[in-house]
């Protein structure tokens, strides 16, 4: 048989052309007329990348985003609202951190879900709950890192803090600082080289202790002999006229020091997008854009998920290893059919007809470090299109969900059909290290589930690079997957 002809199922040959095995940049197949399109998109998105710094900002955007669209919120739905119909768009918060938002379908939610899920939390700095200690003629905030980063990246650079102080009579207090042009920045300070020599003899693992990455915030002392910290007090002073709070509200607090600064375009010919926070949030946007962007009633209830707590293994109450997404499920079918029994039954039954997208980045080939990419074509590159994923994990696909062939095929057909430039991947080398997203925690109901989303250059760094036309076509193949309606059995014989 011709190397370029294959007999499918049902005895058609067809030619081996699909868009993910033509190795060319995916700009040289985009129509023309979409050009601007993807530029617009990437202006949008880092309008978006900008703004939600913090899985509190990103859930908060959304979320105000959904409710212009006229999503509303199930837990307050009144009872004389009368039965969920199709066309009905809904939302279910969960502490500030995690969203559902739901587009009723055509078919009864039982019949199964299209699920985009993608996070919110990105890697960071957060404050200790004893954060704030002088020494050397310096007031300094003691941090401990969250999700994996490489804590060389995080000094000698301007930083922001955003996030929230909670009284102990329970009002808030929103902080951000260090992204206007005219509020100070932070940084944590590094060891000059003329008496770095030990320093450079240690691995980049060791050469910054994670104890050592403490942010300078002061250095003028108040003129009072008698205070005993002096460059301290100054700033628990000026915590206390700016923003009303005391030392011991910084033990009810999330303080998360990030990259200050917007995102911003990248390269001479502005093809690329530079910014912090992009695992996850380039997936977390383009899903949000998806399900608003729908322009009809889709034929099976649309569900996007933006969690928190991935970085850290999506564990506690927001994470995806909780309850919040069955909970949501039940709270959406008892909606829809009221008087309805065997409430487990059918919730079970929902979560296992269910399709879904876990939406997560990918890593790209890059050229400066091309000894961990995996090799013969398995390795996703820049401008290729989505990085579609059918398994995860290390050392030998350890903590992976591996999508089934035959939802590999169905999705090959959604993205073909529907034009969207993509292309298979997987992180890097084979023994090289590996990684995990939030697709096991949907598979354990049963669901078929695959990852799919951008890839980027320096993940997990301070700033990310992405692609501007990679970050459009995720927003494509996700509308594609919510706006398909073929009615796929569980297994394609």
């Amino acid at each position: 048989m011709d190397r370029k002809q294959k007999t499918g199922a049902h005895g058609k040959a067809r030619k081996q052309d699909d868009p993910a095995w033509k190795r060319e940049s995916g700009w040289l197949k985009l129509p023309a007329a979409e050009r601007p399109r993807v530029d617009a998109y990437g202006r949008d998105y880092i309008t978006f990348l900008s703004r939600a710094k913090t899985e509190r900002e990103a859930h908060d955007v959304a979320l105000a985003q959904a409710q212009k669209h006229g999503f509303v919120d199930l837990d307050l739905l009144p009872e004389r609202a009368g039965v969920l119909k199709p066309g009905m768009a809904v939302y279910r918060s969960w502490r500030g951190k995690t969203l559902m938002l739901a587009r009723l379908g055509r078919r009864p939610p039982e019949e199964g879900l299209h699920i985009v899920g993608g996070h919110t939390d990105s890697p960071r700095l957060d404050a200790k709950c004893r954060p704030l200690y002088e020494d050397g003629g310096m007031a300094l905030l003691d941090t401990h890192y969250y999700g994996g980063i490489k804590k060389y990246q995080w000094v000698a650079m301007p930083l922001a803090v955003h996030g929230v102080v909670v009284r102990q009579d329970g009002s808030k207090v929103d902080v951000v600082l260090g992204e206007k042009a005219s509020d100070p920045v932070l940084t944590i300070t590094d060891l000059l080289p003329h008496l770095g020599a030990e320093q450079a003899k240690l691995t980049l693992a060791e050469g910054i202790k994670g104890e050592g990455l403490n942010v300078l915030v002061g250095s003028i002392p108040v003129q009072d002999e008698k205070t005993k910290e002096p460059i301290k007090r100054r700033i628990l002073d000026w915590l206390r006229a700016e923003y009303g709070i005391c030392e011991e509200d910084l033990a009810s607090a999330e303080l998360e020091f990030v990259p200050a600064g917007s995102a911003r375009e990248c390269g001479l010919d502005r093809s690329m997008i530079l910014g912090y926070g992009q695992d996850d949030r380039i997936c977390a946007y383009a899903a949000l854009r998806a399900i608003l962007d729908l322009d009809r009633t889709p034929d099976r209830t649309a569900v996007v998920l933006l969690c928190d707590k991935e970085e850290i293994g999506s564990v506690g109450l927001s994470g995806m290893d909780s309850v919040f997404f069955e909970n949501s499920v039940a709270a959406m079918l008892r909606r829809c059919r009221p008087a309805a029994v065997d409430a487990d039954a059918r919730r079970r039954l929902c979560l296992e007809r269910s399709r879904m997208i876990s939406a997560d980045v990918n890593a790209l080939h890059d050229p400066n470090y091309p000894d961990v990419s995996s090799p013969n074509g398995n390795m996703a590159q820049l401008n290729g299109g989505l990085v579609v994923a059918k398994y995860g994990g290390s050392r030998g696909k350890s903590g992976s969900s591996e999508a089934t062939a035959e939802f590999m095929a169905d999705i090959r057909r959604i993205f073909n059909g529907a034009g969207v430039v993509w292309q298979p991947g997987e992180l890097g080398k084979v023994d090289a290290g590996g990684g995990g997203t939030i697709a096991l925690f949907l598979a354990r109901y049963g669901m078929d589930v695959v990852d799919a989303g951008p890839g980027l250059l320096s993940m997990h760094a301070p700033w990310e690079v992405s692609g501007k036309l990679d970050a459009y076509m995720a927003w494509k193949a996700y509308r594609a997957f919510f706006a398909d309606c073929r009615v796929v059995s569980p297994a394609l014989s």
